[in-house]
């Protein structure tokens, strides 16, 4: 049965809850978010008034994601943190103040259960959901930091081959704001293979402001980057094998666990952007 109708699942944690943290070594010097990890909903939203098949697309979550997200955990034995429910409740890769932070329409769908969301609802979605992620994400790099390892943060996602019916040219893309410690080596070790197409910020730019990696690591001075992988490629386990091995050589050869890492403030593009 399909996980948004079937909420007893857990995805691999406790049921209800609203994220997963795969342990790993605090001082390992990296720590891996998959916001958009799950397409879960709890049983009393229903399917939000959605058909089945909306929960298998890409409005739903990142298709890939989370398996790749846990592999590369399992790879190089650190901690990551994982959300439980579907970006159509609430979105954690969004700030409170954003306008998209409990999407009403999302490429073409219309969400009945969000059209008329009032206040009260709003806040008890921030506080089920988007907190205890929040939290959690804030807690593990509490915890990398205490070891005297400042972490990397490296955030896993994956977007659509296509888009409005125009194919995407990149197999992978590096969303970063104004950082580059960790975002260009990735683009680089990424684009030695001449068989890849890296999209340098695309295909969306990584300057957002209070998303995921603005409150976690511009805010703190850690060096990080957004990983986005092409869904068609991540979508059943050799792909998903294919891109683990990739990623994983270029986060060795840049020597994550004993490259010297510090806390060094870029401010952020977004800032200066018209809200």
């Amino acid at each position: 049965m399909h996980d948004a109708l079937n909420p007893t699942r857990a995805m691999g944690g406790a049921a209800g809850a609203a994220f997963e943290i795969v342990p790993g070594d605090a001082a390992a010097g990296l720590i891996l978010l998959c916001d958009h990890a799950s397409n879960h909903v709890p049983s009393e939203y229903g399917s939000l008034g959605l058909p089945p098949s909306e929960f298998t697309r890409h409005i739903a979550y990142d298709i890939g994601a989370e398996a790749l997200t846990r592999a590369l955990a399992v790879r190089f034995g650190v901690p990551a943190v994982l959300s439980h429910f579907s970006r159509l409740l609430i979105d954690p890769n969004r700030g409170l103040d954003d306008p998209t932070l409990i999407m009403r329409l999302s490429d073409g769908a219309v969400i009945p259960r969000n059209a008329r969301i009032d206040a009260a609802e709003r806040e008890h979605r921030i506080e089920r959901f988007y907190r205890p992620y929040d939290d959690a994400v804030t807690r593990t790099i509490d915890a990398g930091m205490t070891t005297g390892r400042i972490p990397m943060i490296l955030s896993i996602h994956s977007f659509t081959p296509l888009w409005k019916g125009v194919p995407r040219p990149w197999h992978a893309g590096i969303l970063w704001d104004a950082d580059p410690r960790l975002a260009q080596p990735l683009i680089a070790g990424l684009a030695a293979d001449p068989a890849i197409v890296v999209g340098d910020n695309e295909p969306y730019h990584g300057a957002l402001k209070g998303d995921t990696l603005y409150r976690h690591a511009t805010r703190r001075g850690l060096a990080h980057a957004l990983v986005e992988i092409r869904q068609d490629l991540i979508a059943d386990p050799a792909g998903v094998a294919e891109w683990t091995d990739r990623l994983a050589n270029v986060l060795v050869d840049l020597r994550i666990g004993e490259a010297p890492h510090k806390v060094q403030f870029f401010g952020s593009l977004a800032d200066s952007r018209p809200t």
